[in-house]
């Protein structure tokens, strides 16, 4: 036995649209406004797929709905061997059509993308999308009308961001530790001020133990050289000959 020919549920175009309205008016009356952040690929390594200088340079206004009602999820804080770690993971839900006329069209993406981020006002926190389900409703009426993000709190690592939210843009001033970014420059913005022997002049804020509570890079310079001798040519050979 086929399916009836007098019913049709999944080919009916103006349906599928009425729903996808409904949805999008859903999301725009329960969600909030977020600002989509794609990444930019400076000097992508194709074998391991990173990007040691991937820039955020823009900010998109979009709006999306939180799926986790009862808090962020994820492992949550929890002390690790490297220090307090932050693990909060949350689920945003995006219009399939809002995406495709506020960021797709603009960009040239087929869909979001993993490793670009979401700037949270709520929380004022950035997370960045780790994986991207385009079907987290399966084809309610022959079509797929939202994306799920499930996204992590981002973990800055020498990013720069330069979107012109001083909010978003707070993250690369608070936490680089890139001596470019505390360098004492030209008047016209050049190249960073050098003393004679070729060392890089920046300011009194660049302390990387000030920057990062957590570091113990002078205890390790001051414990290494108490043990390791750096005078010789080679410190684990013999008198320094191969």
């Amino acid at each position: 036995m086929a399916t009836s020919v007098f019913f049709n549920n999944f080919q009916n175009s103006m349906e599928q649209q009425l729903l996808e309205d409904l949805i999008i008016e859903s999301i725009r009356l329960y969600g909030e406004n977020m600002y989509y952040l794609p990444r930019t690929l400076n000097h992508k390594d194709e074998l391991y797929g990173t990007d040691d200088i991937s820039s955020y340079d823009e900010a998109i206004l979009v709006e999306l709905y939180i799926k986790n009602v009862d808090g962020f999820g994820g492992d949550g804080n929890f002390m690790s061997k490297f220090g307090l770690e932050i693990r909060d993971q949350v689920t945003f839900t995006i219009a399939k059509r809002v995406f495709d006329e506020e960021i797709g069209a603009g960009h040239g993406f087929l869909r979001p993308r993993e490793g670009d981020c979401i700037y949270f006002p709520l929380n004022n926190k950035v997370f960045q999308i780790k994986y991207v389900d385009n079907k987290p409703i399966y084809y309610q009426l022959g079509a797929l009308q939202v994306y799920d993000l499930t996204c992590e709190l981002f973990e800055y690592s020498g990013e720069t961001f330069n979107t012109g939210i001083s909010q978003i843009d707070s993250i690369q001033t608070n936490l680089s530790l890139d001596l470019f970014d505390y360098g004492i420059q030209t008047e016209t913005g050049g190249f960073m001020l050098a003393t004679e022997d070729g060392n890089l002049i920046v300011n009194e804020d660049f302390n990387i133990e000030t920057i990062d509570p957590t570091a113990d890079n002078i205890n390790i310079e001051t414990e290494a050289l108490n043990f390791m001798d750096f005078t010789e040519r080679d410190p684990f050979s013999e008198n320094g000959v191969y």
